[in-house]
C-alpha cells in the first residue's frame, strides 16, 4: 500500500474554481465552487472508491459530513483518479457507492485531473477546508487513524479545523498532513510534484 503525503498547500490560497459533474447523480448534474458561495466554510476531499485508506474511514467520513452540513459547512468530494486504468473509481462505481454509503454531498468527477492539479491535492483522502473568503485555513488529515493501526477513526483534526473555521478564528496551528494513496494521474500528465 503506497503511502503518500498531501503537499500542505500554503495556508490563505485560494479556492481554485471548479465545475464537474456529480457522479452521485449519474453525471447529469454540474456542480461548480460558485454553487457554495452563500456557506461560510468549504470543505473539499479528494477521495476515491478503492484506496484503502479511504475505505478505512469512509462510513465515518459520511456521518462526519452530515453533521457539518448541518452547521452550515459545504461539503464536496472530487475524484480524480484515472477511470481508464483503474474503473473502480469509474462514474458507475462511485455513483453504486454514494448510494451506499447515502452520501449528502456531491461526489464528482474530475476525469481530466484538471481540477486535482489546481488544488494540489496528492492523495486519497486529502482535504481541504477554506473560510468564507474561500481561502485555505487547512490541509491535512482526518485524524491518526490509519489501516491497520489501532486508532479508532474520530475526525479529530479535520473537526477542530472546521470549528475553527466556523467560529472566524484563527486557522488551526498543529496540521499534519494527510497519508494515502497518490491519485492514479494519467500516464504522461502527471504534475510537476509527482514522483
Amino acid at each position: 500500500m503506497a503511502r503518500t503525503p498531501s503537499n500542505m498547500v500554503p495556508l490563505g490560497t485560494p479556492a481554485p474554481a471548479f465545475a464537474l459533474p456529480d457522479a452521485a447523480s449519474g453525471l447529469q448534474t454540474i456542480v461548480s465552487l460558485e454553487d457554495f458561495a452563500a456557506k461560510p466554510v468549504l470543505l473539499v476531499m479528494f477521495i476515491c472508491n478503492h484506496c484503502p485508506f479511504v475505505v478505512h474511514v469512509a462510513p465515518a467520513l459520511a456521518r462526519l459530513a452530515r453533521a457539518w452540513q448541518e452547521r452550515g459547512v459545504a461539503v464536496v468530494a472530487i475524484s480524480s483518479n484515472d477511470v481508464d486504468k483503474y474503473p473502480q473509481d469509474g462514474p458507475g462505481a462511485m455513483q453504486m457507492l454514494a448510494a451506499e454509503l447515502n452520501l449528502s454531498f456531491p461526489y464528482l468527477l474530475d476525469v481530466d485531473q484538471g481540477v486535482a492539479k489546481a488544488y494540489q491535492a496528492a492523495c486519497t483522502p486529502d482535504f481541504f477546508v477554506y473560510n468564507a473568503q474561500r481561502e485555505l485555513v487547512y490541509r491535512g488529515q482526518l485524524d491518526g487513524s490509519r489501516p491497520g493501526n489501532g486508532v479508532p477513526v474520530t475526525g479529530a483534526d479535520l473537526d477542530a479545523a472546521l470549528e475553527a473555521a466556523l467560529s472566524g478564528g484563527p486557522p488551526v496551528a498543529d496540521q499534519i498532513a494527510s497519508i494515502g494513496c497518490n491519485i492514479k494521474w494519467i500516464a504522461g500528465k502527471e504534475p510537476a510534484w509527482f514522483g
